[in-house]
């Protein structure tokens, strides 16, 4: 049982469940703050900054505490995808993914409000979409529903039968969490799993 009480600075409900995988107690609080990217700030950039911003935030909360946060973005083609919101835009995205590479990249920060401990970093993962036509599309949103999935689908569930590939080192990240280096962030604060 970790010293600092382990707080997960999110309301995602995929975040909330990927965290479970690692069996540690934790709380989760909703972050406060505004996600716009600064003029011309790098996708990697703003991920880390955003994560790093939640976990902050929240950390003023819990004055004896180990607190995640984290941040992801889809990018097409250098511009950045946010989440659909509702059906017609998840098939827009979809359609404009058929056949290319998508980049996920998702930040990640382990803040110490007790030290002030800041460990940040970003991790990328490459997704390749199989050329999909527009029924199969239409088809899967409305299975999966992926509104407020960035990229508009859900990996873990159905979404995986949309791609042809995958590359990145942690499938968790694609999700929402990269925990292999969470896990290895955990352990700087001497939280050593399993």
């Amino acid at each position: 049982m970790p010293a600092l009480e382990l707080v997960l600075a999110s309301t995602s409900p995929f975040r909330k469940e990927l965290l479970r995988k690692l069996g540690l107690p934790f709380s989760t609080a909703a972050p406060d703050t505004d996600e716009s990217p600064q003029p011309d700030e790098p996708p990697r950039s703003l991920v880390q900054r955003l994560a790093q911003e939640k976990a902050k935030t929240v950390a003023a909360q819990y004055p004896q505490a180990l607190v995640i946060g984290s941040d992801q973005v889809a990018c097409l083609d250098g511009h950045i995808l946010g989440k659909p919101g509702n059906r017609e835009n998840a098939i827009a995205q979809l359609a404009a993914m058929s056949g290319k590479a998508v980049s996920f990249h998702t930040g990640l920060c382990l803040y110490n409000s007790k030290s002030g401990s800041t460990q940040v970093l970003c991790e990328d993962f490459l997704v390749h979409f199989r050329n999909l036509g527009s029924e199969q599309i239409e088809r899967y949103v409305n299975a999966e529903k992926p509104f407020n999935c960035a990229g508009s689908f859900k990996s873990e569930g159905l979404g995986i039968t949309l791609f042809h590939k995958l590359e990145g080192d942690d499938p968790n990240a694609l999700i929402g969490l990269p925990l292999i280096r969470l896990v290895e962030m955990l352990a700087l604060e001497g939280i050593e799993l399993p």
